[in-house]
């Protein structure tokens, strides 16, 4: 077994499970490496931490088994840029609250490398959107996908903004609202669901458009086909706007064509037997209780 392991979150409480994991891999002979300003970090509290490292660029490549990150959902986003389109499966244990892409709690972290060992698991393809190559976003660096949404939004002003909105080129509308977010399903459960947006199972083959704040009200999310490219146009009272893929912000010009489709590549998410999806959603968006008690 060979295992990849990432976080962001260096709190005394988080550090704990990380060395349970640890631990347990360690018990299956696993071959283990760790992101590497990470390792720098658990090497300062544990002598004994001396694994491989790995860094967004080097280090990591198809024979991994599983990459296991440490934190929320935001920690997974994250952990899409270095496994890229390398094929690794990523599980995610949650040291946040609100997870919907990181379901194995802290706590029961060993039966992570448990169940991965009896094989109580599906491997899930999650398809990301990407934002056209050609388009020179230089603060991009290059990563030019998004596993949970693309959005478009005003920057420095109150102002709303104007989104012209093209699908396979025919006209769709003009949004007048704060912003525009493209989401895939994965990302249902993320921002487009806070803006009004509906929840799709993560296989279904589709993207949302929801708007931000819509100032025209009868501008509803739409569900459409993965397969549609997404042509976007802004305008507004500055000179510029901003792009977002997942956490990865950038200044776009205003009038600048924006061209978005399905990534030729998916993101793999282990999906354990005992933390489906399906699961998540009744424990996170309290589906089947009873709100008279």
């Amino acid at each position: 077994m060979k295992v990849a392991v990432y976080s962001q979150m260096y709190q005394e409480d988080t550090l704990q499970y990380v060395m349970e994991l640890l631990d347990e891999l360690e018990k299956e002979h696993a071959v283990i490496a760790i992101e590497k300003e990470f390792h720098d970090f658990l090497s300062k509290k544990y002598s004994s931490a001396n694994f491989a490292t790995y860094t967004d660029t080097e280090g990591l490549d198809s024979s991994f088994d599983m990459f296991v990150s440490f934190g929320g959902d935001g920690t997974i986003l994250r952990a899409t840029t270095f496994v890229k389109d390398s094929g690794i499966p990523i599980v995610g244990v949650n040291t946040g609250r609100l997870g919907f892409l990181s379901t194995f709690s802290k706590e029961e972290v060993r039966k992570v490398v448990q169940e991965f060992k009896k094989g109580s698991y599906t491997i899930v393809e999650r398809s990301l959107v990407e934002v056209d190559k050609g388009t020179d976003i230089p603060e991009l660096n290059g990563l030019h996908f998004a596993l949970n949404e693309i959005t478009v939004s005003r920057k420095d002003t109150t102002s709303m903004i104007t989104v012209e909105t093209y699908l396979n080129n025919e006209y769709l509308t003009s949004y007048w609202a704060d912003g525009l977010i493209i989401s895939t399903p994965t990302g249902s459960t993320g921002y487009s669901l806070s803006c009004g947006g509906p929840v799709i199972e993560p296989t279904a083959k589709s993207l949302v458009l929801t708007p931000i704040a819509p100032h025209n009200l009868n501008a509803r999310p739409l569900v459409i086909s993965d397969d549609t490219e997404i042509r976007l146009k802004v305008s507004g009272r500055e000179d510029n706007h901003l792009i977002s893929l997942d956490s990865r912000i950038a200044s776009v010009e205003n009038g600048k064509e924006i061209r978005i489709k399905k990534a030729d590549f998916v993101i793999k998410m282990i999906e354990y037997t005992s933390e489906s999806f399906l699961k998540t959603l009744r424990n996170k968006l309290l589906w089947g209780e009873d709100s008279r008690n």
